[in-house]
């Protein structure tokens, strides 16, 4: 070991263990010679793109990679926008430490900047062989440093608001929506929210990022459940300037399509076969949204459509009008339908349609002709007449006349409208101003198939006779009510034979009485009565009466006579029961059957009522004239019922 100049007895061993140390430093310190200990991470420092108005920091880490002691005693930075921090001077690092200090980077403008840190330090030692205590030596580190300035991100929408305007209930509208970053920064959209009921976004998936000029579309649907008017938002976050960005959203639910028809059927009524007859629809849109009429499909015999050009568009009120036509082509009832198709509907609608196919008019005269007998000149005779519509279609009578010496028509007005199998009656009379023969006819006119229907017309006119006509009146008696009675009356004539040619009734009750056994003309002679028959049917019981006139050409003609009957009740049978008491001490009761006898034999029994075990009687008073019955009894107890006793008959006589 060399000598330092210091006694071994007066040193510590402490002190000479630390100095042996410093020299093996210095020895290793000395390779080092001609470069800079501190170690610099990272060489060089570039911070890109920086927004204006935001800063970025980077670390810069100071490593001391010798032996010597290294002291910092500054750092300068250069450059716009650039800072240090982390530093407080000086700062002294042995080998092997470090120091992190930070530059910051805050941009004021758009556009490049660059700069450096300048770092002076200072060093121990010179770096030459055996110099163990060194001597300082001072030196500068630079660090380039770099960035760029660039505007902050900015989100403009393609549309500010949204408006899906009129959606159908129910149904769905989807509208696109464009996102551009119009900025110099990337821009991170980090969440979308969408308010409003049946609002909703598709189409984002986040976090999503926009470079400089790029742009995002997504949709956004409108989907109501029900009507009235919506509003809402999309409200988009992200880290541009404008960090909330909301778009407007609208629209206005409305009522489907709904369509409504007046009338909701249609009954074309009755129409002549060979014809046709047309009614009108009305289809109206009464929802609140547009509908399509697309199809019209008729089904029956006969049934059309006109005036319906499909497809056809419907706005909300809106109606259309068309004609359903009936065009039978043969008689008879017709049912069918109009459906009406609706575009994206899976129902049609249905209008109901009906009429009657009829036959053309035809009117028939009942009777087909008239004839007078034996009128007495200065008299008249009338007689009624019919007129009926036999076909299937309105008939209208235009003109009734009639034509003939003597005949004359009333009772009936034109024009007279008679519908199918309706009739209307007028009277004919025949009044003869001379003796003889006389025709005529009644053409009836009208829009029947027989357009001119015609009635002939014949009588016969006889002077007037110096006989008198006598009639006899007639008592018919009592006739019970619901049956008939007959009495005979008698034509007599004093002074000469006379002629009758009718015979009327008239008077209060002339309905209940008849009179049969004459066939007009009649002559009556002096020497020969004409007997007659008087048939009297009361209607209710009392006295009847009516006045028959007989009508001919004796002097005193019409001759009259009075028919006279009482109306009597009708009797009421009942049908009294007896039967010999059972033996036994256990009956309870007794029950009675009854059966209607037929031609040979008693029917089916049924049970009519019953008794006490002491009463052995039963009055039946529910019976039918003319009819017999059979009855039977049978005793009950405890045990049961036993078998029909003998078989008894009634007789219930007619009335």
């Amino acid at each position: 070991m060399k000598d330092f100049g210091l006694s071994r007895s007066r040193v510590p061993s402490v002190f000479c263990l630390l100095l042996t140390f410093l020299a093996v430093l210095t020895v290793t310190a000395n390779a080092a010679v001609g470069t800079t200990p501190l170690t610099i991470s990272p060489s060089n420092i570039s911070f890109g793109n920086v927004p204006v108005g935001t800063s970025q920091a980077q670390a810069l880490v100071l490593a001391n990679s010798g032996w010597f002691r290294l002291t910092i005693s500054s750092a300068t930075l250069s450059g716009h926008g650039f800072t240090l921090s982390g530093l407080n001077y000086p700062v002294t690092l042995d080998g092997g430490q470090s120091v992190t200090c930070t530059i910051t980077f805050a941009p004021t403008s758009a556009g490049s900047d660059s700069g450096g840190v300048s770092i002076s330090l200072n060093t121990q030692g010179n770096g030459r062989q055996h110099d163990y205590f060194a001597h300082p030596n001072s030196t500068t580190v630079s660090v380039p440093v770099s960035g760029t300035g660039v505007t902050s991100g900015q989100l403009t929408p393609t549309l500010t608001s949204l408006s899906f305007g009129s959606v159908q209930a129910g149904g769905s509208q989807t509208l696109s929506e464009t996102l551009t970053n119009s900025s110099g920064a990337s821009v991170t959209i980090s969440a979308a929210h969408v308010t409003g009921s049946g609002f909703g976004a598709s189409g984002l998936s986040l976090p999503l990022s926009l470079s400089t000029g790029q742009s995002v579309s997504f949709s956004v649907t409108f989907s109501p459940t029900s009507s009235g008017s919506v509003s809402g938002s999309v409200t988009v976050t992200s880290n541009a300037s404008n960090s909330t960005l909301t778009v407007g959203l609208s629209g206005t639910a409305v009522a489907p399509g709904q369509l409504a028809a007046n009338p909701t059927s249609l009954s074309l009524g009755n129409v002549q076969v060979g014809t046709n007859q047309t009614q009108t629809e009305t289809l109206t849109n009464s929802g609140g949204a547009n509908l399509t009429i697309s199809q019209a499909t008729v089904t029956g015999t006969g049934f059309s459509y006109t005036g319906l050009s499909l497809p056809l568009t419907l706005a909300p009120n809106q109606s259309t009008t068309f004609g359903a036509a009936f065009a039978p082509t043969s008689a008879g009832i017709s049912n069918g339908s109009l459906s009406i198709t609706i575009s994206g509907s899976s129902t049609s609608f249905a209008i109901a349609l009906s009429g009657t196919g009829v036959t053309p008019a035809t009117l028939s005269a009942t009777p087909a002709s008239l004839t007078f007998t034996n009128v007495q000149v200065g008299q008249s005779s009338t007689q009624t007449e019919t007129v009926q519509n036999t076909g299937g279609s309105n008939a209208q009578i235009s003109q009734v006349a009639a034509s003939g010496t003597g005949f004359s028509i009333s009772g009936i007005t034109t024009p007279v409208t008679l519908t199918p199998g309706q009739s209307a009656s007028f009277s004919l009379t025949f009044a003869p101003q001379s003796a003889g023969s006389f025709s005529g006819s009644v053409p009836i006119a009208s829009n029947a198939s027989n357009s001119t229907l015609s009635i002939t017309l014949s009588g016969s006119a006889i002077a007037q006779s110096q006989g008198t006509l006598s009639v006899s009146p007639v008592n018919v008696g009592n006739v019970t009510v619901g049956t008939s009675g007959t009495q005979t009356g008698t034509l007599s004539a004093t002074g000469a034979s006379v002629s009758v040619s009718s015979v009327s009734l008239s008077g209060t009750n002339p309905s209940e009485f008849s009179i049969s056994g004459l066939s007009f003309p009649v002559t009556v002679t002096t020497s020969q009565p004409v007997s007659f028959t008087v048939n009297f049917t009361p209607g209710a019981t009392g006295a009847a009466s009516a006045s028959a006139s007989f009508a001919g050409n004796g002097s005193n003609s019409p001759s009259t006579a009075t028919l006279t009957g009482t109306g009597t009740a009708a009797p009421v049978h009942t049908v009294s029961l007896s039967w010999t008491a059972s033996t036994s001490s256990s009956i309870t009761s007794y029950n009675v059957y009854r059966a209607v006898y037929g031609t040979t034999s008693c029917g089916s029994y049924s049970n009519i009522g019953s008794t006490s075990s002491s009463i052995t009687t039963y009055a039946d008073s529910v019976v039918t004239d003319g009819t017999t019955y059979c009855y039977a009894t049978t005793a009950v107890d405890a045990s049961g019922e036993s078998g029909y006793s003998n078989i008894t008959q009634a007789v219930i006589p007619p009335p």
